[in-house]
Order: C-alpha cells, then sequence, then structure tokens
C-alpha cells in the first residue's frame, strides 16, 4: 500500500511538473495581440495601456494593437473581451472601477471572475480630489466646511456607477457630509466642467490636471492614497487633512475565461519584466507622476478579493444614488 501510495505521488508530481513546463514553453505571442480598453483615448487607464504595449513589443517581438471602446462606463468593452474567443489574442485591460465596482453598483451582472486574470500591471496613485478655481476650495477642510454648513451645494462630478460614483460616496460617508453628486462624465468632461465652474470637485488623476493646476485654473485639494505619493511633491493626503480615508485604482491585464492558462502566465511573466525596466519607470513618472506597481496572478487575485469585499459594503448607497 506504502508503495503504490509513493507511486502515485510520483505521479502526482510529474504531472505537475509536466502543466508547469507546457505553461513556460507555450509559444504565445504568435501574432499581433488586440488590447481591448474600455476607456477613452489620453486617460490614465489608455496611457497605462499604450505604456505596456510599447514595451510588450519590445520584449516578445510582437505588437499589442490597442484599441478604446468607450461607453457604457466601461461595460461595452469589457463583454467584447468576456465573449471573445479564449486563444490569448484579445486582452482586457481595465481598472477596478470596471470589474469590480460595476459590479457593486449593477453596472455588470458578472465578476473579475468571468476572466482569466493575469496580473495588476499598475496602480494609479496619483489620483486626487480637484476644485474649479471658481469653487474658492483649496483643501479638504475648506470642502468638509462648506459641505456640512451648506448640505448638497458643492458639486461633485462623476460618472454615476464608477470609481469615482465610489470615491464620492465613501469620502461623503466617512466626512459626515452631503455633497451634491452629478453624472458628468469622463475625465475629460469633469476637467471642462471644472474649469467652467459648472461642478466644484472631481476625482482625476494627476496627470490629467497638472497643467490645470501649474496655471492655476484648477486646484489640488487632496490626494487619495492613504499614504502619499512622493511623486505629488507636498500634496496632502485625505488622512492628513482629518478624514480617514485612502483609497487606490489598480489596473488590470485579463483574458476571456478558457484561455490557455500558459499564456495567461507568460502576460504576467512579461509584465514582470517590463515593470523593471527603468525607460518603463520613468515613462510612468514624466506621463502620470505614477510608480512602479505589479503584481503577479496570485497576489492580484488575492487584491481583487480584498478590493470586492471591501467595496461590496457600500453596494445599497452606489445603487440607491444612481
Amino acid at each position: 500500500m506504502k508503495k503504490a501510495i509513493g507511486l502515485s505521488l510520483v505521479a502526482a508530481s510529474l504531472a505537475m511538473t509536466n502543466v508547469a513546463s507546457a505553461q513556460s514553453d507555450v509559444k504565445w505571442p504568435t501574432k499581433p495581440v488586440q488590447v481591448i480598453v474600455p476607456a477613452g483615448a489620453g486617460g490614465d487607464t489608455d496611457f497605462n495601456a499604450r505604456q505596456v504595449a510599447r514595451y510588450f513589443e519590445k520584449i516578445t517581438g510582437k505588437p499589442m494593437i490597442v484599441t478604446n471602446v468607450n461607453g457604457g462606463s466601461g461595460t461595452i468593452g469589457t463583454a467584447q473581451v468576456k465573449g471573445a474567443a479564449p486563444d490569448g489574442n484579445t486582452i482586457l485591460f481595465a481598472h477596478t472601477g470596471l470589474l469590480v465596482v460595476n459590479e457593486v453598483s449593477g453596472l455588470n451582472d458578472y465578476s473579475y471572475e468571468a476572466f482569466d486574470i493575469s496580473c495588476i500591471p499598475a496602480v494609479d496613485k496619483g489620483n486626487v480630489l480637484v476644485a474649479g478655481k471658481k469653487s474658492g476650495l483649496k483643501s479638504v477642510q475648506d470642502v468638509v466646511a462648506r459641505a456640512k454648513a451648506q448640505p448638497n451645494t458643492v458639486v461633485y462630478g462623476t460618472e454615476l456607477g464608477g470609481f469615482s460614483h465610489l470615491q464620492g460616496l465613501v469620502f461623503q460617508k466617512l466626512a459626515g457630509i452631503q455633497l451634491k453628486i452629478v453624472d458628468t462624465g469622463s475625465a475629460s468632461d469633469k476637467i471642462t466642467s471644472l474649469l467652467g465652474g459648472r461642478i466644484d470637485l472631481g476625482a482625476i488623476t494627476f496627470g490629467a490636471v497638472k497643467d490645470y493646476a501649474t496655471t492655476g485654473d484648477l486646484v489640488i485639494v487632496g490626494q487619495y492614497p492613504g499614504e502619499r505619493n512622493p511623486l505629488l511633491g507636498d500634496i496632502k493626503t485625505f488622512k492628513e487633512q482629518g478624514v480617514d480615508f485612502g483609497i487606490e485604482k489598480s489596473y488590470l491585464i485579463a483574458f476571456p475565461k478558457g484561455t490557455n492558462p500558459g499564456i495567461v502566465k507568460k502576460m504576467a511573466d512579461v509584465m514582470q519584466q517590463i515593470s523593471k525596466d527603468p525607460a518603463y519607470a520613468k515613462a510612468l513618472e514624466d506621463g502620470f507622476k505614477q510608480p512602479i506597481a505589479f503584481y503577479h496572478t496570485k497576489e492580484t487575485l488575492e487584491q481583487l478579493a480584498k478590493v470586492r469585499a471591501d467595496f461590496m459594503q457600500y453596494k445599497d448607497l452606489v445603487r440607491q444614488k444612481k
């Protein structure tokens, strides 16, 4: 009996070794790979996808063709990848808002588990709360003070049901205030509305507003990460300004369900190589003041499970405000 068990264990070990070997030897990519970005061109998700594509070709010799599929708060693009052939030639590059918050808000009837998740290639540590010059708001304390004195008068622009919507709702709850939350649209739409004085506040990636902040046309009220992103200089966090609030937005690389596990792993391995390239790090810093961050598949799935559990507690609040 012991001998039989021993042989079984050896066979199982050999089988696992053969699977691992097959995964590491997978021939991919063999042709240009299409990357679907469920957001418009020029934004933070698009920027990160295009940087990855640039260095992906440098390592693999095959191009990544980035295609922007905007609309439906990202649901159109994610659904397109979800329904694509699981052959490794169609990849989703999105952020947690599109695969976690959209589930929480009810925009998606599926979760990130409907995909084969490869890795977190980057984390947006430059997300900031921005105020329009005409609002007169210059700090988180200013926002809290005015919103408490005059509830529902400070106008916060967002995409209802999206990531920035959740940011606004959580901020309200933790600060004990009531903002006037309105559906403004994408980051570029928020910037236009802030400059025109149609909204007072918006959550936007620093890279998209840094020039306006330099000229004084927009004011950076605070940065969202729980700890300061040193690349943002002296911009204070919410915590430093009296509100115990910190939130970050991770980007995700995923494949249609049923993709060869070897391809999923190889994409994560390639991304790990990219993250170690000093030129890539400089591109992120120069473009969006974003430090390097990378999580391989196992760590990514752990992160996603935690984020989903954290966000789900706000499910009723998000759906009520849509």
